[in-house]
């Protein structure tokens, strides 16, 4: 039975690396690579209210994911909700030193559309030719999956791809592998400050409101029962910033 079961395992890893080196070509088709693609990443970026945002980077090579080699980076210092600034700071840095590693992807997807890109091209605009090709992976209207928006720097020409293209497939796949690694180091992250949540670790909230909604609510308990209505109801509170206390409390 052990026998069958390895057997079965390295007949299935097999599959996967056959269906991803067939994706990858059909990727090196539709962009018209010269060489064949040995390096893809991908960034997307997580939060709730702009509270304990993460960016994800994910690396695929012709055979799958290389998880040895995803990060995570924690994002500080921006305006809550600043996604554009987060993608930023997230590029910085995963590539300020990358020359000298010498781990530079042959393409960068973004998760995001043509604002997301942006932080991108700016970041790299003075590369010259050792620049990845980028691709801005928008999200169609109806938000469907197959209907996603692939978005070329420079141009910002669309790449049109049937739903059933395998280079389609393949850039789904590293899209939602991207998204599964933010929210779950999104979500690591929040529960860390869950368990130590204080209300001076939530941006916006200072000494003296903290004196604030303490006094009004009774104590650190029941202002992580509080509804957003209630956090709203304390002097000095906007909604806004009862949004983020509510949240900041609660896994999403």
């Amino acid at each position: 039975l052990a026998q069958k079961n390895a057997v079965n395992a390295l007949e299935s890893r097999l599959n996967q690396q056959s269906t991803m080196n067939r994706r990858t070509q059909a990727l090196q088709q539709v962009l018209d690579f010269g060489v064949p693609i040995q390096r893809m990443e991908c960034f997307d970026i997580s939060h709730t209210m702009g509270q304990q945002t993460v960016a994800s980077c994910v690396v695929f090579d012709q055979n799958g994911p290389k998880k040895s080699d995803y990060r995570r980076y924690n994002i500080t210092g921006i305006t809550p909700g600043d996604d554009y600034a987060a993608m930023s700071k997230a590029l910085a840095k995963r590539y300020d030193n990358a020359k000298e590693q010498g781990n530079i992807p042959d393409i960068l997807f973004i998760d995001g559309g043509k604002g997301q890109l942006a932080q991108a091209e700016n970041y790299f605009s003075d590369w010259g030719k050792e620049a990845p090709v980028l691709i801005g992976v928008a999200k169609g209207e109806s938000r469907k999956p197959g209907l996603e928006t692939l978005i070329m720097a420079g141009s910002h020409e669309t790449i049109p791809l049937s739903r059933d293209a395998s280079a389609l497939h393949l850039i789904q796949h590293i899209r939602d592998e991207s998204h599964r690694f933010a929210i779950t180091g999104h979500r690591q992250k929040r529960a860390k400050v869950k368990k130590t949540s204080t209300l001076e670790q939530i941006e916006g909230v200072g000494a003296k409101r903290r004196q604030t909604i303490l006094k009004n609510l009774g104590g650190l308990q029941e202002v992580k029962n509080a509804s957003i209505e209630k956090l709203a109801s304390v002097p000095g509170i906007s909604r806004a910033l009862a949004e983020k206390i509510y949240y900041s409390f609660r896994d999403e």
